[in-house]
Order: C-alpha cells, then structure tokens, then sequence
C-alpha cells in the first residue's frame, strides 16, 4: 500500500514521534522513507542585508561591507544545510537499523511552499508529519506548516501528535469516522490494512445531529414577527423532526455503519459499531479523548462537502487541531459494492430526477444513497416516483407535517408521555413503543426503561418540579436540582446552547420533568467542564454542598423557588422571606436583609433582620409610587397629545413624549436617572428599582396610580 512515505523533520519532539510511527510503517510495508528539511538561507540573506545600516562605521565602507556579505552568506549557506543534515540522521539511523531504503532531501525557501511543491511533484503514497514543531507555544494546537500542508496537498496524511509515555501499553484501536461518503469508505479500507499489518482492531463511529434545529429554531423565534411564526408554526415543525425525521436520520446513518461492518469483515476483520448524536466533530473528539485509540482516520472530505473543492471538510479540520491521537487524513475513495451496484443496475425515470433536483444541494447526496440502497433492497431496477415515496416514507416521510399531526392524533402524544419509556443500550435511540422487542435503528434488543412513576421520584427526591414553558409554547418540568445545574453555567452563550440541547434531548428521550443527572451529561458535553456534585435534596430541605460563588440553598418554597444564600437562617427568618413573592421582590429582599446583616456583622439572619429589610423595601416602594404620580401629573394627556397639543415644556425639550404602556420601562429608566429638568427630583434608588421592576413586567402589568395607605408585607 506505501511503496514511499515522505517525512518533513525539524527535529522536534513530534517530528521524532514522525520518524517513529513512519518507519514502523516501512516495516510493514517495505517502504521506501523519504526525510525532507527546509532551511531558510535566502530569508537569512534578507535579514542581513536590512540590517546592514547598523553596521559600526568601519563596516560600511564598500569594499569590506562586500566582503562582510561573501562571509555570511557562504556561513550561512553553509551551517544550514549542515544542521539540515544532521536533522535527517537520527532518521538515516533509524532506516537502516530496520532494513529500510532512505533518500535525504533538503531544500531552500519557505517551509510550506517547498514542500508543497515537492510533494505535488513527486509520487508519495503517504505523508507523515508532526502536529507541532520547533516553534510551538503553550496555547498551540497545530504547527502552521503541518496546516498549510495538509490543506494544500490532496495526499492521505498522518499527523503525528500523540507522544507516548515510556513504558505505556500500546494502543490497539482504529477508530474509522464513518458518514456515507465515499471518502469515509476510503478512509475505512485503509483503517482494515492497517489493522491486518499491525494486528490492531476496528471500531466503526458514525454520528448524526438531530439537536441543531432545535437550536436554530429557539434562537430565531424572537426575531420573528407574529405573522412570520405563525406561518412557522414551531411546534409542528419540532413534533416533525422529533416523531419522524431524527430517527430517519439515525436509520440512515446506522445503514452507513451496517454497510461498514460487512466491508470489514469481508476483509476477515470484525468491527464494533458506535452511533453518537450530536455535533460530528464534537461527538468523535469526545469519543476519542475517552477511548484513546491508536489511530483516528477520516476522510479528508465528507459527505456534505463539494467533491470540486479543495482543502479539508469543516469535521476534518476541527479534529486536525484538536484530535488528542495521531490523526489519519484519507484522500483514497472507495464505494460500497452495494453502491457501485446500484449505480450500475438501477436506472432513474426523467420524474423521479426532476424530484431529487428539488433536493438542497448539502443533503442530496445523502437522500440519493439511501433511496438507491432501498432500491437493490426491494430488488428494484428502476427508480421511479413511488420508489422515492417509499424511502421518504421510511427516511423521512413525505407530507411529513401532515404526517406528523395524524401521529400524534393517533397515538395521543400527551398520553404517551406517561408510559413507560425504552431507550436502546446500544445506540441511544428512543423507542415508539412503551415496550419494545428490538431496535428500530440498530436492531438491538436491550433497553433501559424509564417509567412516570421513576421521574416523579426523581422530582420528590430532587427538591420538587419547576413547569417552564418552551419557546414553542410547550411545557417542560425541570427538577430543583436540575435547573439549579443550569444556573451554574455562567456563560450565557454556554448555558443558551446546554438549554436547547436539554429542552430537545429531554423531549427524544420523553424525560418530564428533567433529571439532574441528564442536565449534567449534557453541560458536561457543550462545556467540556464537570459540575460540582449537587446531592439529591427531598422537598423543602437543604443540600450540603455549595456552587461556585459559595453559595447553598437554605431553602426552598412550595413552588420549588430554592432561596441561596452564604449566610446562615433562622426557621422564621426563612418563614418570613419566602411569604415575599418569589422573583424579583424576594430577591430584592433578601438582597437587602444580607446588606442589613454585612452593616451589623451578623452571621447568622433571623426575623428581626428580615422584618428590618421587609420595612426598608415598603418605604423604598412607597417612595417609588410618589416619584410615579409627580412625573404624571407634569406630563400632559395622551387625548392632548394625540389631538396634536405640546406644551411649551415639550417644545423646548425638558418634558418627554407621553409614552405607551410598552414605554414603561424606558420611562421609569429616565425617571430613575433623573433626566427632567426644571429641578424635578431624581428617584435614585426608587427610580432604579421600578425601572428593573417595569422591565420585567408584561405589557399588561400595571404600577399602582395612587399610593396605597398601607403596603402589605407580601409586596415589600
């Protein structure tokens, strides 16, 4: 398979990891090595002369100057293809130590550009090269060379980046990233002789998405008009990917790993078999990092990318920087016999090509497989229109809207929910029915059930359930525990996409209310970073532990509302807070009380220090309420304004426009601020309170029009 490897060097720690897995290849292969070192001679030349201004006096005169040019340059020219020699004889050494022919190659120039250009003139079957080199720093993850590279030559590569420890156990995986397209097929021929050289095993990952419109459709939903999102109509759209086309897409890539398996063990080897969800590159690094294989091979391209277009696909080059194992790049394309015999044997009618040129260009390739794979399935020779609509049946039904709401019609989704759920051992895939006898997508016949009555256990013994509605307008519960997990993302970015990936998977899976177990996993995969352990607490009592600014929840309400603090309560004291209202008054509150207890040196809070704050919140809100009537009373009518009427005092710019009820928080912001003229008084901290008050309400919420004699407790 290699009759000639070709190695760059720079005598760095990856380059010698290079020679190394290089020349136990040539053993196996009788190859010929091939060791390459660019110096830079010219690019030193330059530097000097540039820098000849600096020269002492006695430098500059012309005849020595010239004579100053001869020496370096002859020096240099010299010293550098004698460092480049003696780069390549650790490599000379180790090729005729194992018996193996070696040709030595230096050059002149920039690094990638030479090798760029000697590898598209010359005939190497393989490339192997560090991941880093000479000049790598701290924060590194790939050498700028090995990038350039790698991206420019259309050669299978081996990016050398695992240094192993002395002494460690050799690894004895290949794991072959496998997504239908020809590329990945190459990839896993190459993978299986490798293994049969190296007496290593196979195992086969494939990974599908179905968590991405679900992120895209969360994001876009505010930005929609109310026509726009009724045309949408969210629900419908996830209940179609959730009931119907997310297991299409497992089926299809669970085929594109079936197919694999039998390629491989038509070559005498067994393969293992895993199908991830989620993210491909994600999903195959994580993977990685937890099963350390020998060997990480890939197709340079994929099934989505452009045969036409040059360099690497978007999952190639995420794993070319981050892969924690050596890395295989396989330009090599090869199609299953399956599809090589479809395409020979099964012909297309004019209207079922008219169908598939309807296809988006990024899926066609996936849909053309799959119908052409039923098609040697059926036994069918002719590809026609009601061939497409049995695949789109069985992939991804057409009319799937319609479909979607007649399924659910059918099978009373609502109901379903309550049953007992199984989800397969093998691939994660839930199951449609309550007690299932094999896998729809992988045909495995082992399964974890979850039952209502578990969850509600779960809820119990997780501090109660908080109801959320979703952004299309569905309901989802969540634990105490559980969102209290979510809340320790501090990134909103992070803790946005952990979301939509809980909201959807919980919704595959038919978790309500959500686990902190699940929330977890989840956090730990869109973060990369394991949560601190929050134990399970049973309603209304409190967890040891505390999160990551130190604080613990000291307890929770009837409504699962948890109260966190740093500070230590009294039973009455925290009998008293939580008759407040739970959001942004109870907040406000304790905010206060901590600020009362901080002033007098109080560890501990009980009802004196609550009843203290609770005052200094009723008279704040007293003050808030005046501050509210004095600026109505100095603005004119609405009816006055609309009929076209502007005081003087509005002309001239001290007054503000009469504002809408939608205008209300803007409004309170301004009063807060103090921005009226004519000695009007800023609210300070009334003013700031009601404008963070008045955001948060709905354009239906109201602010008192007159001073109430007395604010009950329940609203301070």
């Amino acid at each position: 398979m290699y009759r000639t490897i070709y190695v760059p060097v720079d005598n760095s720690a990856h380059s010698k990891q290079a020679i190394a897995t290089a020349t136990r290849l040539g053993q196996a292969y009788g190859s010929k090595l091939v060791g390459c070192h660019v110096y830079a001679a010219q690019l030193h030349e330059y530097r000097f002369k540039q820098m000849e201004y600096t020269l002492p006096p006695e430098y500059l005169e012309e005849t020595e100057l010239e004579r100053q040019r001869e020496i370096h340059d002859s020096l240099i020219s010299m010293g550098l293809k004698l460092i480049s020699d003696s780069y390549l004889d650790p490599m000379g050494r180790e090729c005729e130590a194992a018996g193996l022919e070696f040709e030595r190659k230096m050059m002149d120039g920039k690094h990638h550009v030479e090798l760029v250009k000697d590898i598209s003139e010359s005939d190497y079957d393989l490339v192997v090269i560090g991941a880093l080199g000479l000049g790598k720093a701290r924060d590194s993850q790939l050498g700028s060379v090995t990038e350039r590279v790698s991206r420019a030559c259309n050669q299978d590569f081996l990016i050398a980046r695992k240094i192993p420890e002395e002494d460690a156990a050799e690894r004895d995986t290949i794991l072959v990233a496998i997504d239908g397209s020809p590329q990945s097929f190459g990839g896993l021929m190459t993978a299986v002789e490798l293994a049969c050289k190296l007496e290593k095993k196979i195992e086969l990952v494939a990974v599908y998405d179905p968590y991405l419109h679900y992120a895209v459709f969360s994001g876009i939903v505010d930005v929609l008009s109310e026509d726009a999102a009724k045309v949408f109509d969210f629900e419908e759209q996830n209940q179609l990917h959730e009931e119907i086309i997310d297991s299409g897409l497992a089926q299809i890539y669970q085929s594109h790993l079936d197919v694999a398996e039998r390629m491989a063990r038509a070559e005498g080897l067994q393969a293992t078999k895993t199908l991830l969800d989620g993210k491909a590159f994600q999903k195959i690094l994580d993977h990685a990092r937890q099963t350390d294989p020998w060997l990480v091979v890939i197709g340079r391209i994929g099934v989505h990318s452009d045969a036409a277009d040059p360099g690497l696909g978007s999952t190639t080059e995420n794993l070319l920087r981050t892969c924690p194992s050596d890395l295989y790049l396989s330009a090599r394309q090869v199609r299953p016999e399956l599809d090589l015999r479809a395409d020979e044997s099964v012909r297309w009618t004019p209207e079922a090509e008219a169908r598939m040129g309807g296809i988006p260009e990024q899926v066609k390739g996936v849909a053309r497989t799959a119908i052409l794979r039923l098609a040697v399935e059926r036994g069918h020779s002719v590809i026609t229109s009601s061939v497409i609509d049995e695949a789109m049946d069985r992939f991804m039904p057409k009319r799937s809207a319609q479909i979607a709401r007649e399924l659910a019609e059918a099978v009373a989704l609502d109901r379903a929910m309550r049953q007992p759920t199984a989800i397969c051992k093998s691939c994660g895939v839930t199951a449609t029915a309550a007690s299932p006898v094999k896998c729809a997508v992988c045909g495995a016949t082992d399964f974890d059930h979850i039952s209502a009555a578990m969850l509600e256990r779960i809820g119990k013994r997780e501090g109660g359930v908080e109801e959320e509605t979703t952004y299309d307008g569905r309901s989802l519960g969540w634990t105490v525990a559980a969102r209290t997990a979510l809340r320790e993302v501090s990134d909103k970015d992070e803790r946005r996409r952990a979301k939509a990936r809980i909201e959807k998977g919980a919704r595959l899976k038919k978790l309500d209310p959500v686990p902190l177990e699940f929330v977890r996993r989840v956090i730990a995969e869109v973060t990369g970073r394991n949560l601190p352990e929050i134990q399970d607490t049973p309603l209304g009592q409190t967890p040891a532990e505390t999160n990551s600014d130190g604080r613990r929840i000291v307890a929770t309400d009837g409504g699962g509302n948890a109260l966190w603090s740093t500070r230590k309560w009294t039973d009455t004291a925290i009998e008293r807070v939580l008759r407040v209202p739970a959001g942004f008054m109870r907040n406000k509150t304790q905010e206060r009380v901590e600020e009362l207890a901080a002033d007098r040196d109080c560890d501990l809070i009980d009802l004196e220090l609550v009843e203290a704050g609770i005052e200094i919140g009723r008279q704040t809100m007293t003050g808030m309420v005046k501050g509210r009537q004095r600026a109505a009373a100095d603005e004119p009518s609405r009816e006055a304004f609309e009929a076209g009427g502007r005081s003087g005092e509005q002309e001239a710019g001290t007054l503000p426009s009469p504002a809408s009820k939608d205008d209300s928080s803007e409004r309170a912001q301004r009063y807060g601020e103090g921005h009226y003229s004519q000695g009007k008084p800023s609210l300070n901290e009334a003013g700031a309170m009601r404008a963070k008050a008045t955001s948060d309400l709905s354009v239906t919420d109201k602010v008192p029009d007159a001073v109430p004699e007395d604010i009950p407790d329940e609203l301070a």
